[in-house]
């Protein structure tokens, strides 16, 4: 059944024609469905998934759709070559490293 749903996450994650982020709507995909997208885009794994979400919340980033947004940017910012050629299974930070990269990508 799961891969059934991860199916039909695909059709969904098509930008309408004018809008913009806001309007993707793999955006407002319940949070288990979302993470799964996340996960075959990125391959990050539950717990970093939950502490990038976590961070942004407390660092004042209330609002859920704009709380993915900025997830989304960080992960693209956070990205490897390695893990982008698919060389390593899910990305990694090392210890300490989620919270540094966290910290680069809101100052840069």
């Amino acid at each position: 059944m799961q891969k059934e749903l991860l199916r039909t996450i695909s059709p969904v994650m098509n930008e309408k024609k004018n809008g913009g982020l806001e309007d993707m709507e793999y955006l407002n995909l319940p949070d288990r469905l979302f993470f799964h997208w996340c996960q075959q885009k990125y391959r990050l794994n539950r717990g970093v998934y939950n502490t990038i979400d976590h961070w942004f919340y407390e660092y004042g980033i209330v609002h859920i759709l704009h709380r993915r947004i900025n997830l989304l940017a960080f992960l693209d910012f956070a990205s490897t070559s390695e893990q982008e050629a698919g060389k390593t299974k899910f990305i990694k930070f090392g210890n300490g490293g989620l919270r540094q990269k966290l910290q680069e990508f809101i100052a840069d």
